[in-house]
């Protein structure tokens, strides 16, 4: 008996290295994009596989075949509720992006100059004109910045304090950094430019004030130590560094917005939460049943029978993939349903190892089918990670729900007495949910929030530009 379930358990180690599992396994983390392409490169490659198209438009119901492993949908929405702008889901091809004109021309510089025509005087656009000549291709200047506005003072009659703000105003345009004197000047006037509020963006501005070197790096450890944060806020930080323009003025240049589809629909319907695939981002391939027949009865040679296995195996990996997807989808609509009909603050504690256990699967396995997964829900398209919440240190809360706490209270703080961390803290307390004033400064600063003090100083100048 010891030798038998010796051999069973190698037997069981051997197979989950089999070219099929690793085959399901690699489908499974590919995003829409990439399984779009997945799915062309093997239909290109495999003359066995065809594209299923009665699947695609007549979603099969709410049954998983367990022989045909056929991943379930639901009784789809009208497409109303689910399209997707750009998408051209419903056939309008129209995007409602504005397109560049042909005969634009294709330098930066003078694209930026065109648009500034419309914004600036005439003595202010020679300026700016002054600053983009003096820049280089990615839009940095090209000498000393007091050196050019010594120059660029007696050139144009002016003097440097104007010539200094029409260089603020490309810092801060569109594309931001551009006319920056350094890479950390143009990074920072990026992060002052994106709009709204910005998780990270504090973090983000001591990041690249103080490591930029680490950063170069990506030295996680390292840039918390030195920054005295979490690893996950400076890993945030860094991201947010890295989806900047190092090259501003290239940025100006015209370019398609992809728009993401998502994997799943999700919509309210007889009382319940309903959840199906999206057939846009499903893409259902089968064998072709003649050819199927004929490599398997006749004399077909090695090279065809390796081809039908692989097809056998492609197919089989699709369906595991949008079987788990959809599985995995039901129990996240099914716990997060509060966030779905209240919003943040209704966001539970949920882990990876929650889902895994509800669907019968390994962590890893969730892990890969919800990254870069997309779910189109009556609150818009959310990534699948998002609905994923850390429960707070004593409370039955997730994190998630008391940073969209501090987000209300300051919202509908008095314009005159902002709340301090500590009266948020207090609030906070009443409602049951107990955490430190650092906690109330860390979530302020990750929803990119200034302190009381500021908020004191820059709410009457905002009342004042609206009045």
């Amino acid at each position: 008996m010891k030798a038998t379930a010796t051999t069973s358990m190698q037997l069981g180690q051997g197979l989950q290295m089999t070219p099929q599992l690793l085959q399901s396994i690699r489908l499974l983390q590919l995003d829409g994009l990439q399984l779009e392409l997945e799915v062309r490169r093997v239909l290109e490659q495999n003359p066995l596989l065809e594209v299923d198209e009665d699947a695609t438009a007549n979603p099969v119901p709410e049954r998983v075949d367990a022989a045909t492993e056929v991943a379930a949908f639901d009784e789809l929405p009208e497409s109303s509720m689910w399209d997707v702008r750009g998408a051209s889901w419903s056939g309008d091809d129209e995007d409602g992006l504005q397109r560049i004109a042909d005969g634009e021309s294709s330098d930066p510089h003078l694209r930026i100059l065109a648009r500034l025509a419309h914004e600036l005087d005439a003595d202010a656009l020679a300026m700016a004109a002054f600053w983009l000549e003096h820049c280089d291709d990615a839009g940095y200047l090209a000498a000393p910045l007091t050196a050019l506005l010594e120059l660029g003072a007696a050139q144009l009659g002016c003097n440097a304090a104007a010539l200094e703000a029409v260089r603020q105003r490309l810092l801060a345009g569109d594309p931001a950094g551009v006319a920056a004197a350094d890479l950390r000047e143009c990074l920072r006037a990026q992060l002052d430019a994106l709009p709204g509020r910005v998780p990270a963006r504090a973090l983000a501005r001591r990041l690249v004030d103080s490591a930029l070197d680490l950063l170069a790096g990506q030295d996680i450890v390292a840039l918390a130590r030195h920054l005295q944060r979490d690893e996950a806020d400076v890993h945030e930080a860094v991201r947010l560094v890295l989806s900047l323009d190092p090259r501003p003025a290239q940025a100006g240049a015209p370019a398609e917005v992809a728009a993401v589809v998502p994997d799943v629909v999700v919509w309210h319907a007889d009382a319940g939460w309903r959840v199906a695939l999206n057939p846009a981002a499903a893409p259902r391939v089968s064998l072709n049943p003649a050819y199927e027949r004929a490599v398997s009865d006749g004399n077909a040679g090695g090279p065809m029978r390796e081809m039908l296995q692989e097809a056998r195996w492609f197919t089989r990996g699709l369906s595991m993939r949008y079987d788990t997807l959809l599985r995995t989808a039901r129990v996240i609509v099914e716990r997060q349903a509060g966030f779905l009909e209240h919003g943040e603050e209704a966001i539970v504690p949920l882990t990876l190892k929650d889902v895994a256990d509800a669907i019968g699967m390994h962590e890893s396995t969730v892990s890969r089918i919800s990254t870069g997964k997309f779910l189109q829900t009556p609150r818009g398209t959310i990534e699948m990670k998002r609905f994923f919440a850390v429960r707070l240190d004593g409370a039955s809360v997730s994190g998630a729900a008391v940073k969209a706490m501090v987000r209300r209270l300051i919202d509908a703080e008095p314009a005159q007495k902002p709340l301090a961390d500590e009266a948020i803290a207090a609030l906070l307390a009443r409602q049951g949910v107990h955490i430190a004033r650092r906690t109330v400064a860390k979530y302020r600063e990750q929803l990119d929030i200034a302190p009381a003090r500021t908020r004191r100083r820059a709410r009457p100048t905002l009342l004042a530009r609206a009045g």
